[in-house]
């Protein structure tokens, strides 16, 4: 039995019917996974690294302001 992560319905997936990096919907709050490992079935939310990926590459566009004045 695999629960949904952000609303803890029963997603009702069995691990037979379901590959690696396949995707998943829960019927109740609507959110996308994908299927990470199938025994045990394990889902991340579907564009979660492309946002920590983001975050990542603003941060390394910013610099510190040089001192004009020197």
């Amino acid at each position: 039995m695999v629960y949904c992560p952000e609303c803890e319905t029963d997603l009702d997936i069995d691990e037979d019917e379901v590959d690696e990096g396949a995707v998943v919907s829960c019927p109740e709050c609507g959110t996308d996974f994908e299927v990470v490992t199938v025994n045990p079935i394990e889902l991340k939310i579907v564009g979660e690294d492309e946002v920590e990926e983001d975050e990542d590459e603003e941060d390394a566009g910013k610099e510190e302001p040089e001192d004009e004045d020197s």
